[in-house]
């Protein structure tokens, strides 16, 4: 069964006010949902928390769920889990952006397809960013929200979001470029 059959399958449930609905929630995107939420929390022992807080929520508010046609189930949960995380984040003091500089920094591409980089270890890359720069990373790519409403959801200055996602792309360009050189190095050795 493919993830839009399984959905429309949820959302059947989810309609008849079956409680099976919420197992087959968690079967279904709980793998995927931990992804989301590493994506923003760092520590695995916090993110198996705001993980399991997630889930609470969702459950709590499977009533309020709307269905708006394939993937919007997927994208509704994904959504609680990321806000969550951030509400986390800012809970516990742990939303950590870096001082903007008057340098500018100049973002070089990695130049090569990052695509043969597997998921895994670019997801490892995003998760050592510092928490400023990881969280506004997150929210601009996986989110596609804007610098400005980016800003206003983490109550910074639009151009403080600009900052933090330039040096996030020019960290992780960094950490792309020194895997790169390890595997051709590691290849080379061999």
């Amino acid at each position: 069964m493919d993830n839009g059959d399984c959905e429309l399958q949820i959302v059947k449930l989810l309609n008849q006010k079956d409680n099976q609905a919420a197992r087959q929630i968690y079967d279904a995107y709980a793998g995927y949902l931990a992804g989301v939420c590493a994506r923003y929390i760092s520590d695995d022992d916090d993110l198996k928390d705001v993980l399991q807080d997630s889930f609470i929520k969702i459950f709590s508010s499977l009533a309020s769920f709307k269905y708006k046609g394939k993937g919007s189930l997927k994208a509704w949960l994904a959504r609680i889990v990321a806000n969550q995380s951030l509400n986390f984040l800012k809970e516990k003091g742990r939303l950590k952006f870096v001082p903007i500089t008057n340098q500018t920094d100049e973002i070089e591409s990695p130049g090569v397809d990052i695509g043969i980089i597997p998921e895994s270890v670019l997801l490892q890359m995003i998760r050592e960013l510092p928490s400023g720069y990881r969280v506004v990373f997150n929210l601009r790519v996986y989110e596609e929200k804007s610098h400005k409403e980016i800003a206003k959801m983490l109550d910074i200055r639009v151009n403080s979001s600009a900052s933090q996602f330039l040096r996030a792309k020019a960290l992780l360009a960094e950490k792309i470029r020194e895997y790169i050189n390890q595997e051709i190095s590691t290849s080379h050795g061999r």
